[in-house]
């Protein structure tokens, strides 16, 4: 047991950060959910000059000492392009962040929360929402249900621990954003299939995959149709061409053409839906428990990748132009996506499971196309707000 007084240090340098993904790797080993990723991208996650989106925001990180012992984390930071958002989206001037918040000790807990609200107020945010880690994009919200089963390919995974330490410090929830579960080997119910069938016959709808031998083109055409689907949300803040380049660097070896689609309407595009096969039951088998795969480990990785077997999907990123999101045609569009697409992960993948998400708890059309494929919700996660 570390001894000695708790000293709460704010890091920058290249070791302390690996110590910082370190630690996290560390006290999660026992949970037999958690999936740790690749050490070197989440290092890369917290270092400026790796991750765009330190371009546009500030951030520190803080690691808990006893002694010489870390015993937590935790992460403070400020978006500039979240600043800028109305505030009826949920952010907007005076809005800073915390996030990446682990340790096994509540008192811990509640002194580096402490630290990263002080570093908000001093930066002279009015308001903190929290967690994020690091943006809205990556992993928002904090699990409090589902924790009996791990994530997904980029979503979050905490102990059920951190709720009550974080609601005692004054959080109060604003938001919930849910998964939704579904068995993609049963097929939609008639109404769905009808539906489908009917937007076949439409010769002014076009529902193709992607094309990957021109994946810069079809990388830029899902990113407009997402910075306009998505500009109306609460916690929307618009993606930078350097982040589109980055995410979609990562995320190459992840796509498959049979598993992303765009909708097109008189010929423009006007919808999407990405689809990825779950990384994370590959890594849990090969990344070991620092996030750093043996050379057989990353033999088996990279032929994963390649082929993916058995492989359960997420869809992570879904949209429709907002001209069209008030129509039946939004809908119809979002069907016949989710039915090619499920066929195909049934076929060239032997998928079995499906996960949508995460949407928000009142997105009153995402749940409703939710509800009608008969899926479930099997993760929340919380993003709460205080008043600094």
């Amino acid at each position: 047991m570390a001894t000695g007084e708790l000293e709460i240090i704010p890091i920058s340098g290249k070791a302390e950060i690996e110590a910082f993904v370190d630690y996290c790797n560390r006290i999660n080993a026992s949970d037999p959910n958690y999936v740790p990723q690749l050490r070197g991208e989440d290092i890369g996650k917290f270092t400026p000059g790796k991750n765009p989106f330190h371009e546009h925001a500030r951030c520190q990180l803080f690691l808990a000492k006893r002694g010489q012992e870390i015993v937590g984390r935790i992460s403070a930071h400020i978006d500039e392009l979240a600043l800028t958002i109305p505030a009826e989206q949920g952010m907007g001037p005076g809005t800073g962040f915390w996030g990446a918040l682990e340790t096994e000790d509540a008192a811990v807990a509640k002194a580096l929360i402490a630290r990263a609200e002080e570093w908000l107020r001093g930066q002279g945010m009015t308001k903190v929402l929290a967690p994020m880690n690091l943006s809205v994009w990556e992993e928002p919200g904090l699990l409090v249900y589902g924790h009996d089963h791990p994530p997904m390919v980029m979503m979050g995974h905490q102990n059920a621990r951190y709720q009550p330490w974080i609601e005692g410090e004054g959080y109060g929830l604003v938001k919930r954003l849910n998964t939704y579960d579904l068995d993609v080997t049963k097929e939609f119910p008639p109404l769905i299939q009808r539906i489908v069938s009917s937007g076949e016959k439409n010769e002014r709808i076009k529902v193709r995959g992607v094309d990957l031998k021109q994946f810069g083109r079809e990388v830029k055409i899902i990113c407009d149709i997402l910075n306009d689907a998505w500009s109306d949300n609460w916690g929307f803040v618009p993606f930078t061409e350097s982040e589109i380049a980055y995410t979609a660097k990562a995320l190459k070896p992840l796509c498959k053409s049979d598993l992303i689609y765009i909708a097109e309407y008189d010929g423009e595009p006007v919808a999407f839906m990405m689809t990825l096969p779950d990384l994370n039951q590959a890594q849990k088998r090969t990344n070991g428990k620092q996030g750093k795969p043996s050379p057989l480990g990353w033999i088996k990785l990279l032929m994963w990748l390649n082929k993916p077997k058995n492989a359960d999907m997420r869809v992570p990123l879904m949209g429709v132009v907002k001209r069209l999101q008030s129509s039946r045609m939004a809908s119809q569009l979002a069907f016949m996506m989710i039915e090619y697409i499920r066929r195909n992960a049934v076929k060239n993948y032997n998928a079995k499971r499906g996960e949508i998400g995460w949407i928000l708890e009142d997105n009153q059309g995402m749940v409703a196309i939710a509800d009608a494929i008969n899926s479930k919700i099997n993760k929340t996660y919380n993003v709460y707000e205080k008043k600094l």
